[in-house]
């Protein structure tokens, strides 16, 4: 979980992270339309502190995906379905090339000492499960990177983290209930250790379908997200 994202119990949050991590569950909730322009100055009168800190929150959102800018100023961005399922497409083909080199060339292993380390940061996410929140994508996401780099194809994983890039807007929605930060966490474990003991088949197949999950989700927030669109949409025209 992004540590700037979540208060520390005891401990008075910094203007910086609560404006974040405030404006974040805003825009991914749905309060502001994408129609609707975000501006330090009407959101530092309203969460009453500085601009100082929007400005940051503001631009940390924009580096997230979740907002985009149309001349100079900034509005919630909201993918289309096409461009989803094409980029979920060419991530399913990024992280099984992973897998699929190992099997067809059998000189080919995955780096131990590069994924090993990372198999038990998520024994320890399965032992102390975190509650449910957006920033945990961060988390997924170098899972499926150093997958793919234990593999040994940089520039696999170069491609990689520009589409999650590219995603990882709308993917924030997939860790916002407690069965799918159980499953994704029971799932990168399995993965990893099929990868370790050498069953790549069925690893291969484990990550077609761990991904298949996601992107089920995925694709139904954005839907979601689609519908608010034109509803905003037909409400400005109707009432201008």
């Amino acid at each position: 979980m992004d540590t700037a994202a979540a208060p520390v119990r005891g401990r008075k949050e910094p203007a910086r992270a609560r404006v974040y991590r405030e404006l974040r569950d805003e825009v991914m909730t749905g309060l502001w339309s994408p129609f609707e322009p975000l501006t330090e100055e009407r959101i530092a009168e309203r969460m009453q502190v500085s601009r100082t800190p929007v400005r940051d929150a503001l631009a940390r959102l924009q580096a997230d995906g979740l907002l985009v800018k149309r001349g100079s100023t900034l509005f919630v961005y909201t993918p289309s379905h096409a461009e989803l399922t094409g980029l979920y497409e060419l991530r399913i083909t990024l992280e099984r090339r992973g897998v699929e080199r190992a099997i067809e060339d059998p000189t080919i292993k995955h780096d131990r000492a590069v994924l090993e380390p990372e198999l038990h940061r998520w024994y320890t996410l399965r032992e102390q499960p975190p509650a449910p929140d957006a920033g945990f994508v961060t988390h997924d996401e170098r899972f499926h990177v150093t997958l793919l780099r234990s593999a040994g194809n940089e520039q696999l994983v170069q491609a990689l983290s520009t589409v999650n890039g590219r995603i990882r807007s709308v993917r924030m929605h997939d860790y916002l209930t407690e069965d799918r930060m159980t499953a994704t966490i029971a799932e990168h474990v399995e993965i990893a250790e099929l990868l370790l003991s050498g069953r790549l088949p069925a690893a291969l197949e484990r990550l077609r379908r761990h991904v298949g999950a996601s992107q089920q989700v995925v694709m139904a927030r954005a839907a979601q997200s689609l519908a608010m669109t034109r509803m905003a949409r037909d409400h400005q025209e109707h009432h201008p």
